[in-house]
């Protein structure tokens, strides 16, 4: 039976509790977050060993949280998604995703909304998603007469899908901080509710677009859908070849990261939109944003390491069960909370940080944790659109030349429509589970 928390040795509940609150402190005073997490988790590790022996093990905490195959995944989707955005594959998955939308209200926005789904399955990404898709719609919106700033808020709201569709880095992220979670299950189990996020957002933009009076004056024929649609297919063939290397174990998340990555250069190459010139550049930009991931999921470990040492969970644990044995009251206060968090805080700290705490409350409710971390991963794909941090809010207003602040109210109906889906999410398992024990994954 394990230790209950008003035995536990006050000292550590006291570090555990300076800890977070260093964090949310430094956060709250605009400090980086890596610099945030860091501070706490070494301030802690100082109370609670000596100075030689915490300068020791929180570096051996670091090097054991990044010595992992698995975390390799994240800066290939990020190369490969760098190479897609310049690569030109881009504008072929908008033509494509225009032969379904094109007799829509408001087409160039469903449009928008279908190619931010399918460049999301092929990146992986919901702001680089958001930035090739506004510098490639965005103009051709503008010139129909389409309104800027509700433009750039179909963008913001529709490209998260990046995030859930797979391969996600964030479900890598989830996974390894869970550990034990299978990550193909996680990709298989992020299909429905990622097409779900799509399926709203053009619901959303249907209703608006004819309240709009933004009506399709013309279609593509027969012969012009298939042309778009043979230009598109190797593109689309990327998706199949990586997640049904992973689904059918011809290679691992790792190793299909590593496929795509060729498979773009590949087509990039070929249709002669990057140059061996440009390659070091897209290198550059992918190192940048991988070294930012890769200081926090090391700098999380220490502060997991903290967490486990302090039973910070069981605090929270027993804590929650003595205000609540309700598991639908527990499952509305964590994604309360997490959604105030998304308002504040980015989606990978958020996941390092609220993972081990309240992973193992879900759990004792026999929540499975892929479905936690679906349920998870789409709050914070809400909490990317939701001002004042907002990321892919903010790359959709700077891609498209607007002021945040104008397209706030443009945006919250297609918030509101995914705070309902979430509900769905959080409340239908099988939403999240259906395609993984279909497939035999979980």
């Amino acid at each position: 039976m394990p230790t209950s928390v008003s035995n536990l040795n006050m000292d550590a509940i006291t570090v555990g509790l300076i800890m977070m609150t260093i964090i949310f402190v430094t956060l709250t005073l605009g400090f980086p977050i890596a610099l945030s997490i860091g501070s706490g988790a070494l301030t802690a590790m100082f109370l609670i060993m000596p100075f030689e022996q915490a300068t020791i093990v929180s570096a051996q905490r670091m090097f054991a949280g990044l010595n992992s195959f698995s975390l390799l995944a994240i800066p290939f989707f990020i190369l490969a998604g760098n190479i897609m955005n310049n690569g030109g594959i881009a504008d072929r998955l908008v033509r494509f995703a225009g032969v379904f939308s094109r007799r829509l209200p408001g087409y160039l926005a469903q449009t928008n909304i279908v190619a931010n789904m399918l460049f999301g399955a092929i990146s992986g990404s919901g702001m680089a998603a958001a930035a090739a898709m506004g510098s490639t719609i965005g103009p051709m919106e503008e010139e129909e007469g389409y309104d800027k700033n509700w433009s750039a808020a179909v963008n913001a709201a529709s490209a998260p899908c990046g995030m859930i569709l797979p391969p996600s880095n964030l479900m890598i992220i989830y996974a390894m901080t869970a550990g034990a979670v299978s990550i193909a299950g996680l990709f298989m189990a992020g299909y429905l509710p990622g097409i779900l996020w799509g399926l709203g957002c053009m619901i959303v933009a249907h209703f608006q677009a004819k309240k709009r009076g933004y009506v399709s004056t013309s279609s593509y024929n027969l012969k012009e859908s298939l042309a778009i649609t043979w230009q598109a297919i190797p593109s689309l063939t990327l998706i199949f070849i990586v997640i049904g290397g992973i689904l059918f174990g011809w290679f691992t998340p790792t190793e299909g990261s590593a496929i795509a990555v060729a498979y773009a250069l590949l087509l990039s190459f070929i249709y002669k939109t990057i140059k061996i010139k440009n390659i070091p550049k897209l290198l550059l930009d992918t190192a940048k944003i991988t070294a930012v991931v890769q200081f926090m999921v090391g700098l999380s470990a220490m502060m997991s390491f903290v967490m486990a040492f302090t039973r910070l969970p069981d605090m929270a644990r027993e804590l929650v069960m003595n205000t609540t044995d309700s598991f639908i009251v527990i499952l509305i206060i964590i994604n309360i909370l997490m959604l105030i968090v998304g308002l504040f805080m980015d989606p990978t700290p958020a996941v390092l940080i609220f993972t081990p705490i309240f992973l193992p409350i879900v759990m004792q409710f026999g929540m499975h944790p892929v479905h936690f971390g679906i349920m998870l991963v789409f709050n914070k794909a809400v909490g990317t659109i939701t001002p004042p941090i907002g990321p892919i809010l903010f790359t959709a207003c700077r891609i498209g030349n607007v002021k945040i602040e104008k397209v706030v109210k443009p945006l919250m109906p297609y918030v509101y429509m995914l705070l309902i889906l979430l509900l769905f999410v959080m409340f239908v398992p099988e939403l999240s589970m259906l395609l993984p024990r279909l497939f035999g994954l979980v």
